[in-house]
Order: structure tokens, then C-alpha cells, then sequence
């Protein structure tokens, strides 16, 4: 049986996989939550692996930037004037809704975020819309700027914490492309927190005020999009692309998507099949995802041709992954403003060129809920036993030690192995309860071995090794334990 939300909410909290934070204090604010031991043990997983089949991969290279950023950055990325959403507010009891997603929740319609205010005042007319809360009538339709502005020093000057995590690698990419004697085209990427002013958020990692992103930004010609020696590796890799309301997807590989018109050129091709090549390791089930093609409604205001990666779950379709050609727009705007020139030498024939940007803007919080819900499985046939079949190299815990009992010289073996392998692997010791629950708990929070110490063991120096998903078990020495488990990360991973 699948997962639903609820399910996989309820053992996120119950396995310390995230909680809401704050959650001891009435007023805590909706829109933040934390990650719990686990949790952060699989995010963290999940950032290397990301490292490993995207960023270095590709040769690109990583950046840690600051969070909060001058206000200057802002005016020239056009965040200030244009990173607003829809809102309404109603005339009796001052209850603010977001318009363009109350309109569809309560009609069915669709609402692009960037639809003219006079035309949402239109649809709110005629479909009668009213305040849940009190049934009055909303005023006009007004933008409000999701940006957290803050004040720095005694003289509270403006400053701004970021929205996204890819402006510090616009205004960095001058003296990286430089120290690090970069060519073109050159992948910037990090890893970080982002803010926005939601004006509802709600269900868990789906929309938070405070978030993770992975974000690439690949610096490239323009004259040269179609001159991607590395799209060789991936030219037969299938992708799902849809049309812009979703109706139809089409499945080819690549190379069929770019003679197809599909997808405009290789260079966003070549990425595009990165990024699902990359989530078919994670565990997300890729036959149900797609890559969704934006109309010009919709799209972000920076972005020339755009398209959101969405999984299908059991609350709908989940963007996933920003996929954003975003032309020469961010270099252009902080040169202006800044009064920097920021064109570069392509070292390949010694032009000089402002580099355009393609982007893969990752939402790690909702990959994570993504894969949860994708790896959860009930097995009725047992009990109806909970399982997250996680992959061995995302799993928060990948191996737990378990003595059948603590006397007889028992509890001190478990002990041993446990402290011989819990610094190279993620190890969790447990003797508390019957065998059964604690492989219960173990296979709860997607642990894939479960090592049992019991008499035999004492007298061979064997093991048994449990099998999460088949439960099927095997005796294995215990000084080839490193070894076993080793050569199980391998086997996965390839």
C-alpha cells in the first residue's frame, strides 16, 4: 500500500525526521520547521549526493555566500520590484488571503502568479467570491513583497535576507570566474538557506518561510548553446516533458527532445538529464515526474524559458526544481547598478562575452517529504509492518546493532561492533524491547541492515544480518562486517 500525507507526516514526527518549530509556544509562527536527528542525517546525505551527481560530475564549483545582502542586490535583480504575490484583504474583518490560490482552491481555475491585478479582480467578481471567515466582501486586489527586510547596526540600514540562494553567485561570479580561472560554460553552485514572507504557508516542507536550497547556476555563451561536447553521456537518456497545463506528456530522450522542438537547445537538454538521472537515485519514482514547460504567465519575471521538474504525490503534482534560463537578466542588472563590468573572455577564441545563465534551483525540504513519500510502504502481508525502503546511501541509520539479549557476554559484543564500525557508517544500537519491535523501529526510519547478536555468535563469531526489504537473513563473520557493509554502499550506488 502507498503513502499519503498524512502517513508520512505522522512518522516523520514520530521518527525525528522534522517537527514544526517552536511548537511549545502558542504564538509560534507558522511556515518554519526543523529537522530532527534523523532528519538531518538524511538531508545531509542527500546534499552529498547531490554533490557527487551534479556538482562534481560536471566539474563545477561551490560557493557558501551570506544570507543577508545589501539592498543594492535587491533593486538590481528586480526582487524589489517584482517578487510580490497577489493579495486580497477583506472589507469586514481584515482577513488577507493570497488571490491567484484562493481563486483556484474555491473554482477549479487556474491562477498564473503573474496574471494582471485587474483581471484577478475580474475572476473574484464574477465567481462571487467572499471571506471564508466572515463572508464579507474583499477589496482590490494589492502586491505584497515576500522579501524579509532587516536593519544592520545602530542605523538600521536596509538590508535584506535573501529570497534565494543564487544572487551571491551573480555577484561572485566575477572574481570566481577569475581566481578560479573559469571557462565558459562554468557551473556556481550552493547550498543554503533562503527566505521568503510567505502570506500562507502551510502542509510541513511544501511551503516554508525558511528553507533549503541546492542551487546550479551554469554560466555559458550564448552564441554557443548548442556546443556541449558532454551531451554524448546523456544523449539517450529519457526525459517526460509536458505541456504547460499538464495534459500530455511526452516521452523521448534528449536528443529526440531537441529535434522535437521540445526543448530549445543541448545545453539546457544536458542539464535537464542530469537532474533526472539524479533523482532516479535518490529512490523518487521518475515515471511519475515531468518537466512541465511554463507559459509566459507563469514563468518567474527573470527567466526567458522555463521548466518546473514536478513529482506527482499524493497531494498533487510538487515542483520540485526551478529550471530557469535566465538569459544575460542578473549580470546585466548588477553591472548597471553596480557600474562593474562584468563580461568575461571565452577562453575558447578570446571573445568577450556577458555570459547568460541556465539554473537548476532545487527545493531540498520538499525533495526530502518527495522521497519519504515515495519510499513508504506498508506490508500488509506482514502485519502490516511500516517500511521506508530508502536507498542505503540516503538512509539516516545503515545498520542497527542488536543484541538478542544483554547477558551472557551479549550486550558487551553488540557494544564492540557497534563502537568497531560507528565512525565510517551510520550505526544505531538498541536493546531495548523484543527483537521483532526493534526491527520494527529500525526499518521505520529506512534503516536497510539490522545486525542480531546473539549465542552463535558467541561461539563462531557470526552475526546475522537482516535484510530490511525482503527480511531475508544471513550469517556473516563479524570482523567482515566493514567489508559487508562497504561493498553494499558500492552495489547501490552503481
Amino acid at each position: 500500500m502507498v503513502a499519503n500525507y498524512d502517513e508520512v507526516m505522522k512518522l516523520a514526527l514520530e521518527r525525528g525526521f522534522y517537527f514544526p518549530s517552536c511548537e511549545i509556544y502558542s504564538d509560534a509562527p507558522a511556515g518554519f520547521w526543523e529537522y530532527g536527528p534523523t532528519g538531518v542525517n538524511m538531508k545531509n546525505k542527500f546534499v552529498e549526493l547531490w554533490r557527487r551527481e551534479l556538482v562534481r560530475r560536471d566539474g563545477m564549483m561551490e560557493i557558501d555566500g551570506c544570507q543577508i545582502m545589501s539592498k543594492s542586490v535587491f533593486v538590481a535583480s528586480g526582487h524589489l520590484g517584482n517578487f510580490t504575490d497577489p493579495i486580497v484583504k477583506c472589507t469586514k474583518c481584515s482577513s488577507t488571503f493570497r488571490a491567484d490560490r484562493y481563486i483556484t482552491e474555491k473554482t477549479g481555475e487556474n491562477v498564473p502568479e503573474r496574471m494582471a491585478d485587474e483581471e484577478i479582480n475580474a475572476l473574484i467578481k464574477k465567481h462571487n467570491l467572499r471571506c471564508p471567515n466572515c463572508k464579507g466582501e474583499f477589496g482590490g486586489v494589492s502586491r505584497f513583497n515576500m522579501m524579509f527586510r532587516v536593519g544592520i547596526g545602530p542605523a538600521a540600514e536596509e538590508a535584506y535576507l535573501r529570497p534565494e540562494t543564487c544572487q551571491t553567485i551573480f555577484v561572485d561570479f566575477a572574481r570566481v570566474f577569475k581566481t578560479m580561472r573559469g571557462r565558459l560554460p562554468l557551473g556556481v553552485a550552493q547550498v543554503g538557506k533562503s527566505f521568503r514572507n510567505e502570506i500562507a504557508p502551510r502542509q510541513s516542507l511544501l511551503r516554508l518561510r525558511e528553507f533549503y536550497q541546492a542551487e546550479i547556476e551554469v554560466f555559458c555563451n550564448p552564441n554557443k548553446l548548442d556546443e556541449v561536447p558532454k551531451f554524448e553521456e546523456v544523449k539517450n537518456t529519457v526525459l517526460r516533458i509536458s505541456s504547460d497545463d499538464g495534459s500530455s506528456i511526452t516521452e523521448a530522450t534528449a536528443d529526440e527532445a531537441i529535434r522535437k522542438g521540445l526543448i530549445p537547445n543541448k545545453l539546457v537538454a544536458y542539464y535537464l538529464a542530469l537532474l533526472i538521472e539524479f533523482y532516479a537515485k535518490t529512490g523518487v519514482d521518475v515515471k511519475r515526474s515531468r518537466f512541465r514547460r511554463l507559459s509566459d504567465e507563469e514563468k518567474a519575471f527573470y527567466a526567458s524559458v522555463a521548466f518546473d521538474f514536478e513529482v506527482e504525490t499524493s497531494i498533487g503534482w510538487l515542483e520540485l526544481v526551478a529550471c530557469n534560463y535566465r538569459s544575460d537578466y542578473d549580470l546585466k542588472g548588477h553591472g548597471t547598478t553596480s557600474k562593474q563590468n562584468l563580461e568575461v573572455v571565452d577562453p575558447a577564441d578570446q571573445t568577450k562575452v556577458l555570459p547568460h545563465v541556465f539554473e537548476l534551483s532545487m527545493g531540498i525540504d520538499r525533495s526530502i517529504y518527495t522521497i519519504l513519500e515515495h519510499c513508504y510502504y506498508e506490508d500488509e502481508q506482514h502485519d502490516d509492518r511500516v517500511v521506508l525502503k530508502l536507498k542505503p546511501y540516503l538512509a539516516p541509520v545503515l545498520v542497527g546493532i542488536l543484541p538478542l539479549m544483554t547477558k551472557d557476554g551479549l550486550g558487551e559484543k553488540a557494544r564492540k561492533i557497534h563502537s568497531d564500525l560507528k565512525f565510517d557508517y551510520d550505526t544505531f544500537y538498541d536493546e531495548s524491547g523484543s527483537i521483532g519491535r526493534r526491527y520494527r523501529r529500525l526499518e521505520e526510519v529506512g534503516a536497510p541492515f539490522a545486525v542480531t547478536i546473539d549465542q552463535t555468535t558467541m561461539q563462531d563469531d557470526t552475526v546475522t544480518v537482516r535484510h530490511r526489504d525482503t527480511m531475508q537473513q544471513e550469517r556473516v563473520k563479524a570482523r567482515e562486517l566493514r567489508q559487508y557493509m562497504q561493498n553494499a554502499l558500492a552495489a547501490a550506488r552503481n
